[in-house]
């Protein structure tokens, strides 16, 4: 089931559609083509933002684990791409010798874990910390700690990983393949996306290179494009699942409550895809930084989450048990987008959502009220402070965009 009926020969969606991998190892090959030499993935904010997520979305429609996959090491090839806008950017060796090395991002925190960096010198890997300035030339960096939630640390080439230095957090890329790295066996338990383990990796005393400045990996506009990025693929795994509900009307007579979800299917997936494209534009003419970027990010991740929660439900009553005990592609398709969506944190994104939104309201009526003075023309009602207990200027109504 394809998601865009017309894509460009030469777009990373037609790369997408022409390869649909069978397994995790096609899917780590099919991303490093698309970022190599001469490969048709974009980085997001350079035109082609909608083509980059079209492609996640289609490779979601027909695998969730395979976009599982793919998408870490895009986002990964992305955030170098910044860095190396802001600044010289030192890889590890295989990386910039290897073709083909893929990425994951490790940026989650949890629970009883903690990674820390520390700051060696380059000669004596023992050397205190202290002597050594943090990016003095020769100056190099060991990862100390366990970090949860790695998507793949045992099949992945690197991985850019996010670290404690004092009280920031710093982004280091790491070579997995080397003494030092440890998968915890046996952590990861799950139904759904069972073929993408998330389980914690312990470093002891890994080399890594700083990227960027600390800070900078949740300062710089593309985080909240890659969260964007995310939904696109939750979208095109709703669009997988809706694919089961489709097929039962087309095969058979349906009855009323059949036909009724699947308007409720194609009314919400629908309200999920203009969301998306309304966020690539924005990204793309660079109406997406700050303030806006949050927001956009937070309100269209909602929009298609809930509407993929929505799709879940719809499929789910009108189909009975049945496909999902019957038939292991559709229950697979379940499973996996179920897991995905609970990396959103829920109502708690619903109220963090709700402050983006009043932050931002708060902010235009603070520059209505302010407008630019003219010379002599202040009048001493202006100059008194307001009457104690006088209310506040009433706030716009919402955003620009409602």
């Amino acid at each position: 089931m394809y998601l865009f009926h017309e894509v460009d020969a030469s777009s990373a969606t037609a790369v997408v559609r022409a390869r649909l991998p069978r397994s995790v190892a096609d899917s780590l090959l099919l991303a490093a083509d698309l970022t190599g030499p001469g490969g048709a993935a974009p980085v997001p904010g350079a035109g082609s933002t909608a083509d980059l997520w079209r492609a996640l979305a289609t490779l979601a429609a027909h695998d969730v684990g395979a976009a599982r996959a793919v998408e870490p090491h895009l986002d990964a090839v992305a955030i170098l791409d910044q860095a190396r806008e802001a600044g010289e950017v030192a890889l590890p060796a295989r990386a910039s010798s290897s073709g083909r090395f893929t990425w994951g991002v490790f940026a989650a925190e949890g629970p009883g874990a903690r990674l820390v960096a520390e700051l060696v010198a380059a000669d004596t890997p023992d050397t205190p910390e202290a002597s050594a300035a943090p990016d003095a030339p020769g100056a190099s960096w060991a990862l100390i700690g366990t970090k949860p939630w790695c998507s793949l640390a045992d099949v992945l080439d690197g991985a850019l990983v996010t670290a404690w230095v004092g009280d920031e957090r710093r982004l280091f890329a790491v070579d997995l393949r080397q003494p030092g790295v440890e998968v915890v066996p046996g952590a990861w338990h799950a139904r759904g996306l069972a073929e993408i383990p998330s389980g914690p990796v312990v470093f002891d005393g890994v080399p890594a290179t700083p990227v960027g400045e600390p800070g900078w990996y949740l300062r710089r506009p593309g985080f909240e494009w890659g969260g964007i990025a995310v939904a696109a693929c939750w979208y095109g795994g709703a669009v997988g699942v809706a694919g089961a509900l489709l097929h039962a009307a087309v095969a058979r007579d349906p009855d009323p409550w059949l036909l009724r979800a699947l308007g409720v299917v194609d009314e919400r997936l629908a309200d999920a895809r203009r969301a998306l494209e309304e966020a690539a534009v924005a990204v793309d003419h660079g109406r997406a930084v700050g303030q806006e970027a949050r927001l956009l990010a937070k309100r269209t991740r909602a929009t298609v989450a809930h509407a993929a929660e929505d799709v879940l439900a719809a499929v789910g009553g009108a189909l009975g048990p049945g496909p999902l005990a019957s038939d292991p592609a559709h229950a697979k398709r379940v499973a996996d987008l179920e897991l995905y969506l609970r990396q959103r944190h829920a109502e708690k994104d619903d109220a963090s959502l709700g402050g983006a939104v009043r932050d931002a309201a708060l902010a235009a009526a603070a520059r209505d009220a302010d407008p630019a003075p003219v010379a002599g023309a202040a009048s001493a009602a202006d100059a008194a402070p307001a009457a104690a207990g006088a209310p506040a200027p009433a706030p716009a109504a919402g955003p620009a965009s409602w």
